[in-house]
């Protein structure tokens, strides 16, 4: 049985180089905008929670 055979690492990955590149893995902070009915703090594309409005209409009843 003749196949291909799988690429190997020539050289074992040092832990420098391994950290140094998994060093920009990070999250970043949720997008908050505020409200333009209520001016309270809302994740950006959703409904307000305190108010229920989403793009100056009321869409969920608080």
């Amino acid at each position: 049985m003749k196949g291909k055979a799988m690429p190997v690492p020539k050289r074992k990955m040092s832990r420098s180089r391994t950290r140094t590149r998994r060093s920009s893995w990070k999250t970043t902070p949720a997008a908050v905008a505020a409200c333009q009915n209520c001016q309270s703090p809302k994740l950006q594309h959703t409904a307000c929670p305190t108010c229920g409005t989403y793009n100056r209409r009321q869409v969920v009843e608080v």
